[in-house]
């Protein structure tokens, strides 16, 4: 918000003046009731004792002083026991409307990030089945996330971590080599543990069509072409579905790769060489106790294997080797007793508690007519996101997966998705911006032409509380997108839209736009009307979601 680096550079030279420094925990924000003003600040506390004066006193000082600082000020109020309460001038917020023409898509962007480098790895689900409900929560999150970042100013680049070398692949290739042999007609024993999805069929029944001889390989050959296809196919699979949900990822990377260009070795050799190593029993151990974690964990086993976390390691050692600052990691919630021990990694490596953070994604409770969808990706009861991008659209979708904070469970109801009614949450944000559109488009078959750029002369007629409320909420768009991606916190947007969307329904409820009583305000609230359309379609941008002109 524009008003509080005016309102924070006001008051700093006053704080510089009287010989003090601007304290760390000064907040300023909007008082919580409307009628105390625009914005509130607690500088005149958190000075006081310093300053030896009485909190109020220092506070009356400041107060006093801001509207002669700042022309931009209309008024400063002391309240309670030393917070203060400043009025804009209506002028500083009609501003609001140029400052959204000029910027047009770019508008709302924050320089916080200064270009720190940061890799986002989000969905990296094993490619043992088609994505279901679930992976599609953390693929919204995480590409709104980027995008989000992006827009505060950090240089951003994602990731797909492909787990294809684990047991879980050995699985899935003997999966589709005993379905191969069930297909031929021959005796197979199911072990306890296999893929039973209708996928696993499909596949093998296209490998016989291609190669009839299949079945009679050597069973280590034939299980592993079963591997190597399935996995393929499956990949390409999830591929596809990300792309149809607008989700974007600019590497990926194969777990395959961390053995076999030594990465695992090097990861080693760092942990070795910082301390935090030993042996014990035949295997090879990271003293992670010492940094955090509830107990100390085996990297390779007795037997000369890996564990995932060794892999793990290497993986978050080379994001840092290729010059990432900040790593970004969006989990499923289920793994939340993992984050200590990789945050005992990462400071073993030698780098700082903020160079790396995670994003927990909870359950997603699919309901289906009143009844909740099982989903299960062994047993093949899972609804597959590709599924529900087509049952109710990847608007929807990606709307209500960030509608919630992201490690809270959430109720995905399609046929409320589906609806198109206000109770929609991506209805009546979507519906907002073609209700402008279709406004705008009335005005210039009247012959109403906007200038591209509005002078303050044009938009005096904005001059109505509800004028106010709108111009204040889209001019705290840049504070907002700076707040939600220093906490990682994507539905803060989603939010954002929620309200302004709501604020421009009862606005064009209560106020005649295109008759209103002089061509003057008509054309005042047609450019407001206007600025907050591109508003809402940078906020629709973050979230991945479109922002169609007619509905």
């Amino acid at each position: 918000m524009r008003a509080v680096e005016v309102l924070r550079s006001a008051l700093m030279s006053m704080v510089e003046e009287m010989g003090l420094s601007w304290p760390v925990k000064a907040v300023i924000e909007p008082p919580r009731d409307a009628r105390h003003g625009d914005l509130a600040v607690n500088v005149a506390m958190l000075l006081a004792k310093e300053a030896g004066k009485n909190p109020r006193e220092l506070a009356q000082a400041f107060a006093a002083g801001l509207p002669e600082r700042c022309a931009d000020i209309l008024k400063a109020e002391v309240a309670g026991p030393g917070f203060i309460n400043v009025t804009f001038s209506p002028d500083f917020w009609r501003q609001t409307v140029a400052d959204i023409e000029a910027a047009g898509a770019d508008y709302g962007r924050s320089p916080v990030g200064a270009g720190r480098r940061t890799l986002v790895e989000y969905v990296s689900a094993n490619p043992t089945g088609p994505l279901h409900v679930g992976h599609g929560r953390g693929a919204a999150v995480g590409d709104s996330l980027a995008r989000l970042l992006r827009r505060a100013g950090f240089a951003v680049d994602t990731e797909y971590y492909i787990n294809d070398a684990g047991l879980q692949m050995r699985l899935l290739g003997l999966s589709v080599w005993l379905r191969v042999q069930e297909l031929k007609g021959r005796p197979v024993e199911w072990p306890e543990s296999y893929y039973r999805g209708e996928y696993i069929i499909d596949i093998a029944r296209e490998m016989l069509a291609e190669d009839d001889s299949l079945a009679d390989l050597p069973e280590a050959e034939g299980k592993e072409r079963c591997y190597e296809r399935a996995m393929r196919d499956i990949l390409n699979g999830i591929k596809q579905d990300l792309a149809d949900f607008r989700v974007e990822h600019q590497h990926w990377f194969s777990e395959k790769t961390l053995v076999e260009g030594g990465k695992v070795a090097e990861a080693f050799a760092a942990l070795d060489e910082a301390g935090y190593t030993y042996h014990k029993d035949d295997a090879y151990w990271f003293a992670t106790e010492k940094l955090g974690d509830d107990k100390d964990r085996v990297l390779r086993k007795s037997d000369g294997t890996l564990t995932y976390f060794a892999s793990d390691i290497a993986y978050h050692h080379d994001k840092f080797r290729r010059g990432y600052q900040w790593l970004i990691d969006i989990w499923g919630a289920d793994h939340h007793g993992y984050v200590p021990r990789m945050r005992a990694a990462i400071a073993a490596m030698g780098q700082p508690r903020e160079s790396f953070d995670v994003v927990l994604i909870q359950l997603v409770n699919l309901l289906q007519n009143g009844q909740p969808v099982s989903m299960s990706t062994r047993a093949g009861t899972f609804e597959t996101l590709a599924d529900v991008i087509k049952e109710v659209g990847a608007d929807a979708a990606r709307f209500m997966f960030l509608s919630r904070k992201s490690d809270s469970p959430l109720d995905f109801d399609l046929e409320l998705a589906k609806q198109r009614s206000l109770d929609n949450p991506v209805y009546y944000v979507q519906y907002a911006h073609a209700r402008i559109c279709a406004v705008l488009r009335r005005a210039e078959e009247r012959g109403m032409t906007l200038p591209e750029c509005c002078d303050l002369a044009l938009l005096g007629a904005l001059d109505t509380p509800e004028d106010m409320a709108l111009l204040r909420k889209a001019a705290g768009m840049e504070d907002m997108i700076a707040n939600a991606a220093l906490t990682l916190s994507v539905h803060h947007v989603s939010h954002y839209l929620m309200d302004l969307a709501g604020m421009l329904h009862s606005y064009y409820a209560k106020h005649q736009v295109l008759d209103a009583a002089d061509s003057g305000r008509s054309l005042a609230r047609l450019a407001l009307l206007r600025a907050v359309g591109q508003v809402l379609r940078n906020g629709l941008d973050i979230l991945g979601v479109s922002a169609p002109e007619t509905m």
